[in-house]
């Protein structure tokens, strides 16, 4: 599966845009967030995806956890979120 990394500086539509891409080719997706500003991006591009695939009557929801990633041989909690149709 693919992750698509989020940051702060992040242009939402062109991240929900890759979201839906990923998910119509895999039927799910992960997105991935470190930092108060990235999450508050990787939301909003969720909700955006929303938009984008609801008229087909397709329901994104998403599912947040905590992972651990390495960031310049740096140790960091970040929030991946599983986006999966329900």
């Amino acid at each position: 599966m693919e992750v698509l990394r989020v940051a702060a500086d992040s242009d939402v539509k062109a991240v929900a845009g890759a979201l839906v891409a990923a998910f119509k080719t895999q039927g799910r997706a992960e997105v991935q967030a470190v930092g108060a500003g990235a999450v508050n991006q990787a939301i909003k591009a969720i909700a955006i995806s929303r938009g984008y695939v609801a008229p087909n009557g397709i329901n994104l929801v998403f599912i947040p956890a905590f992972s651990e990633v390495v960031i310049n041989g740096e140790a960091k909690t970040a929030i991946k979120f599983l986006v999966i149709s329900k």
